[in-house]
């Protein structure tokens, strides 16, 4: 059997269009991100991106290259590839890291796929090939906002996800600007709170959102308000997505018990394949819906996202189209997008560029 050889962290740097800013202060202008490589024996390689998130996670590039250099690598490494469930079981040993985790074992299913003369996509197997996308707004002035908005649906997309939740009264300006700027367009919008708002005037918040036409709402309230949480949602105001509450398949177990949430928003980029699909099965069983989100991905982590998001049980529009803000990647030719989605297999000949990457690489 294949055993793991070697793993390779390799630190790039892309700079965005424009910046994006969201909940109470955040803001990102570029990507630091990992590119994780996963050799065997055999010289299979399975690749991944790891998006550190200081804000969210704590993780930066340098804390995901020393744990895996210091403490995952060698878990792994000598191990037959094919021990997935045994692979993740010694990486979850390690607290947290959910980055570094979650692209180690990404790329175990990648380098897998290669041993058996088969793509990522063939494994996995979706039974969607054809993905709807949204893409994530970022606070902004209007103009901002709105010359944005034009140049992704000149792009092709049509779902757009608002960030709300530091002004509520200039939310609604902004979203009414987009919407008369669209009308008549085949255009949908949802909204990202992140934990934004508060008990007391979120239910009548959320209640103008569905008065504008708003699908539904991500993470409207703090995550320690898990009853405040599970009555908003029994208000039933407006669908609401979890995100920051599920970070984990542990995460997940409670919101389902405490029913504070319809959609379930799993990010590959932060619980891999492995965990991705235990929390897949567990939101399906209890009726939830599903949508994929991409954690402002390049290229390589849209497309690990966008070959997840065509499982059955994903039916709502996944956050796949990221690269869109970047001024450039390290693949050697763009995703497209056509009519708001992805065509799973026009994405086989997209791969990491090498002279792409050393020029953006060690940064």
């Amino acid at each position: 059997m294949p055993k793991i050889a070697e793993i390779q962290t390799i630190p790039f740097r892309l700079p965005l269009k424009g910046a994006l800013s969201w909940g109470k202060a955040s803001r990102m202008d570029v990507l630091e991100h990992v590119l994780v490589r996963l050799i065997t024996d055999t010289g299979h390689i399975g690749q991944a991106e790891a998006p550190p998130r200081p804000t969210i996670y704590g993780e930066t590039p340098e804390s995901v290259e020393a744990i895996i250099r210091r403490h995952l690598a060698p878990a792994l490494i000598g191990r037959d590839l094919t021990d997935i469930e045994s692979l993740n079981e010694s990486m979850g040993s390690i607290a947290n890291n959910h980055a570094a985790k979650s692209a180690l074992d990404i790329c175990l299913y990648e380098a897998q796929a290669r041993t058996q003369g088969l793509t990522l996509l063939d494994l996995l197997q979706p039974v969607t090939r054809r993905i709807k996308v949204s893409y994530i707004l970022g606070i902004a002035d209007l103009e901002t906002m709105l010359a944005e908005a034009r140049a992704v649906y000149d792009q092709g997309v049509r779902v757009l996800k608002v960030k709300v939740g530091r002004n509520f009264a200039h939310d609604v300006s902004l979203i009414q600007a987009l919407q008369s700027e669209f009308r008549g367009a085949n255009l949908d919008l949802y909204a990202d709170a992140n934990e934004g708002l508060v008990p007391d005037q979120a239910a009548t918040q959320l209640r103008r959102l569905t008065e504008l036409g708003l699908l539904y709402v991500e993470e409207p309230l703090p995550v320690e308000l898990i009853p405040e949480r599970a009555q908003l949602r029994a208000a039933q105001a407006l669908p609401l997505i979890a995100d920051d509450s599920c970070f984990t398949r542990r995460d997940l177990s409670r919101e389902l018990r405490f029913d504070t949430f319809d959609i379930l928003n799993i990010k590959t980029a932060r619980t891999g394949y492995t965990q991705s699909r235990q929390m897949l099965a567990q939101a399906t069983q209890h009726g939830k819906g599903v949508m994929v989100g991409s954690q402002a991905s390049a290229a390589v982590g849209t497309m690990r996202a966008a070959f997840f998001a065509g499982l059955p049980g994903i039916d709502y529009p996944s956050e796949l189209s990221f690269f869109l803000k970047l001024e450039d990647d390290i693949v050697n030719h763009s995703i497209q997008i056509n009519e708001g989605f992805i065509d799973l297999d026009s994405l086989a000949d997209i791969e990491i560029d090498e002279a792409k990457l050393r020029q953006v690489a060690g940064y």
